[in-house]
């Protein structure tokens, strides 16, 4: 299944481009209304762009009543990211999502509080959640802690039905002329090609650690790169920054992924996966 990274995809201006996914993944929804950080947000590098969008949004009041009815129009599944700063904010916000039969499933932003530990925050905010909502609920995590694997079974272990793997890592890019830092806020979340060996890494890590059906993201641009992600052991993909150069790469990725695949003699991305799930389960064991 091809998705969107959550904020990388503006469904309701570009809805011909979201059609062309299996489903679509909302920006972060928090409980109140959120400006975002100060300007300036987003800044490119040669190895990918950082962002310090701050979480900006409606709020969920909003999101309900405007946002979501819009979304709905799109004909594919839809995903709602949420976030918060507490473990009770993301409950409140799954338990309104509840009886809306448009979410076709909940994405955890875990990766965003303000929290003793990643493993003890992954745990209360996936529980949290879990008593708030039937819904599936995929936890996104962040590859910035010591042991991605420990979160992972953490959230498992609370009730998360995946992951999302991975978010952006923190990063700093510089004015040329003034080597002052171009961000607002200073520092930002990093995405692009520079974030796939990581994300890679992640998700490998993840899928022999857990049972966990698993949503790769990071650096994804090309159908080869869909295809290492299902090697790492993701049975679904997302699309992130390349989608502000590159509107038309759900279309171009499908298309590269299934030459892959037939290039390679798989009959469809459930063989690959279980062909290439295979090959590195007996790799880590001997």
């Amino acid at each position: 299944m091809l998705l969107n990274a959550s904020g990388c995809l503006d469904a309701l201006t570009a809805p011909e481009v979201a059609r062309e996914l299996d489903a679509f993944v909302t920006k972060t929804v928090t409980p109140e209304p959120r400006d975002g950080n100060v300007p300036v947000r987003i800044a490119e590098t040669n190895v990918g762009m950082l962002n310090s969008i701050g979480l900006a949004n409606p709020g969920i009041d909003i999101f309900l009543t405007r946002g979501l009815p819009q979304l709905a129009k799109l004909g594919i599944p839809v995903w709602v990211s949420v976030g918060g700063f507490t473990a009770d904010e993301y409950a409140e916000i799954c338990s309104r999502l509840d009886d809306h039969a448009e979410v076709a499933a909940i994405e955890l932003n875990v990766s965003c509080p303000n929290v003793e530990s990643p493993v003890q925050g992954a745990t209360q905010i996936v529980a949290s959640a879990r008593l708030a909502t039937r819904k599936p609920l995929w936890a996104k995590l962040s590859a910035a802690v010591p042991d991605v694997t420990e979160v992972a079974r953490a959230a498992g272990d609370a009730g998360a039905d995946g992951l999302s793997l991975i978010n952006t890592v923190r990063g700093l890019a510089f004015d040329e002329r003034t080597l002052r830092p171009v961000l607002g806020p200073v520092v930002g979340g990093l995405s692009g090609p520079a974030l796939k060996p990581i994300a890679l890494a992640a998700v490998h890590a993840c899928r022999c650690a857990t049972d966990l059906p698993i949503v790769g993201m990071g650096g994804v641009q090309t159908g080869r790169d869909v295809l290492e992600f299902v090697a790492a052991g993701a049975c679904h993909v997302a699309l992130g920054t390349v989608l502000f150069a590159d509107p038309d790469a759900p279309t171009r990725v499908r298309a590269e992924f299934a030459a892959e695949l037939s290039t390679r003699g798989y009959a469809n991305a459930d063989d690959a996966y279980a062909r290439a799930h295979a090959d590195v389960l007996s790799a880590t064991t001997t």
